[in-house]
C-alpha cells in the first residue's frame, strides 16, 4: 500500500495528524483505462467570492463509450443526476466534446463524510472521432440517466476514379 493511501486510511480511522489539518479527501480525475485513485488536496481557508470560486474549481472527465454501427458512429455516458438544461454537446466533422454540470444538494458537510467518490461539479469530455461524421443530422436521447449522441457517418468515397474524355 502506498503511502497516500495509509494516510487515506489512517483519516477515516480517526488518526489523524496535525500536520494533516486543512487537508481533504477527494477523488482524482480518471480518463479512460486508467484506475481512480485518491488525492489529497490543501484546502484554502482564504475566503473567495462566488465568481472566483466556481473558476477555479477542477473540471471532471467525462467517461463514455464511442462505437459504431453500419451507418452511425454512437457516444454514450452515464449522465445520472444531471439536468438536460445542463448538458451542451458540440460537434464536428470530426470531433465532439460533451460539457455539463452535476449539482448537488449539499446534506451533510465534508467532515461527515466516511466516502465521498462521487463527482460533483463541471466535467468535460473531447474526443476525435474514427469517421468523418455528419453534424446537422446527429441527435440525441437522453433516457434513465444515459445520455445516447448518433453521429451518421459521412459516406465520403475515400478516392474517386476518373474517366477520361475525349474532346
Amino acid at each position: 500500500m502506498d503511502i497516500e493511501s495509509e494516510k487515506f486510511f489512517e483519516e477515516l480511522a480517526g488518526d489523524r495528524h496535525e500536520a494533516e489539518e486543512g487537508y481533504k479527501v477527494e477523488l482524482a480525475r480518471a480518463s479512460a483505462g486508467s484506475v481512480a485513485r485518491r488525492t489529497r488536496v490543501e484546502l484554502d481557508e482564504t475566503p473567495k467570492p462566488k465568481e472566483k470560486e466556481e473558476a477555479v474549481q477542477p473540471e471532471g472527465q467525462l467517461t463514455i463509450d464511442v462505437y459504431q454501427t453500419p451507418n452511425d458512429i454512437i457516444v454514450e455516458s452515464a449522465v445520472a443526476g444531471v439536468r438536460p438544461d445542463d448538458i451542451d454537446i458540440n460537434v464536428t466533422t470530426d470531433s465532439i466534446t460533451i460539457r455539463g454540470e452535476r449539482h448537488r444538494e449539499k446534506e451533510a458537510e465534508d467532515e461527515d463524510y466516511f466516502y465521498q467518490e462521487c463527482y460533483w461539479g463541471r466535467f468535460s469530455r473531447s474526443v476525435i472521432l474514427p469517421q468523418e461524421v455528419d453534424p446537422d443530422n446527429a441527435s440525441v436521447t437522453f433516457k434513465n440517466g444515459i445520455l445516447k449522441v448518433r453521429l451518421p457517418k459521412l459516406m465520403r468515397r475515400k478516392a474517386k476514379k476518373l474517366k477520361v474524355r475525349l474532346e
